[in-house]
Parts: C-alpha cells; structure tokens; sequence
C-alpha cells in the first residue's frame, strides 16, 4: 500500500491510499480518480514528505526505555517509603525539633521521619545533623 497527497485542478488536496504506484497511474488514465471536494477528475500527485519508518521506531524504543526506566526508578522510590513507614515513626512538621531530641540524646536510636522547610535544614545542617531528602513519590500514580 502507498499513500499519496492528491490534487485536482481547482487546488483542493487530499490523500488516497493505492495498491501500488502503477495502480495509481492506471486509475489516473482511465479518469477513475475524482475529488474528494468537488467531483473534479483531472487529478494529480501533490508534493508530500516521505515516511520513513526507521527513525519513527528508534524514537518509539527510545520513548519506551525512557517510560521503563521512569518506572523502574519510581517503584525503587516506592519501596524506600514502604521502608520508611514501616520502619521510621512519622513525626510531620515537628521533625526539626525531634531530630535534635534524638541528636542530643546520644542514647535515642530512635528512627524518624517528617517534614522541614529549608530554613530549619540550613539550621539541621549548620549544628552538624546530617539529613536525607528522599522524593516522597505518590503511592496513588
């Protein structure tokens, strides 16, 4: 099968899919070909780009790796905060002050887990405390 633009005399175009090249030019002999738009028979190949297959299929593998690789790294992310809720007591927006308890406190071990702004981090980071922060991926998406 072969795709072509078309055109008739009075300037509208169109596609037709054909067999075959010469099938076009057999039709276009015997005045088979007719506009889509107004019934015109005087029909002939308008200018068209060419398909080419070949890249449409790298970028199509190219868009599949990039999806698989987004999955991957995403239900690694997943894991780590099944980890941490089922590990780590979640403390919210006091974490700032509890993550100073258990660093004063050399004899807590206490794991932990919540939220602070970039203030109290700078603040986190300034008295020593090293934190992580870990992309808190949606379990929904």
């Amino acid at each position: 099968m072969i795709k072509y633009n078309l055109k008739c005399t009075n300037e509208h175009e169109f596609e037709s899919w054909f067999s075959s090249s010469d099938e076009f030019d057999k039709l276009s002999k015997k005045n088979l070909l007719e506009c889509i738009y107004c019934s015109c028979k005087k029909i002939e190949k308008s200018i068209m780009a060419p398909s080419i297959s070949g890249s449409m299929n790298k970028k199509q593998e190219l868009m599949e790796t990039n999806i698989k690789n987004f999955e991957d790294k995403k239900n690694v992310l997943l894991q780590l905060r099944r980890y941490i809720e089922n590990n780590f007591e979640y403390v919210g927006k006091d974490f700032s002050k509890r993550v100073r308890e258990v660093y004063y406190d050399k004899k807590s071990n206490k794991a932990i887990y919540g939220t602070a702004t970039s203030k109290e981090k700078e603040e986190l980071s300034e008295e020593g405390i090293d934190l992580i922060s870990i992309p808190w991926i949606n379990k929904d998406n």
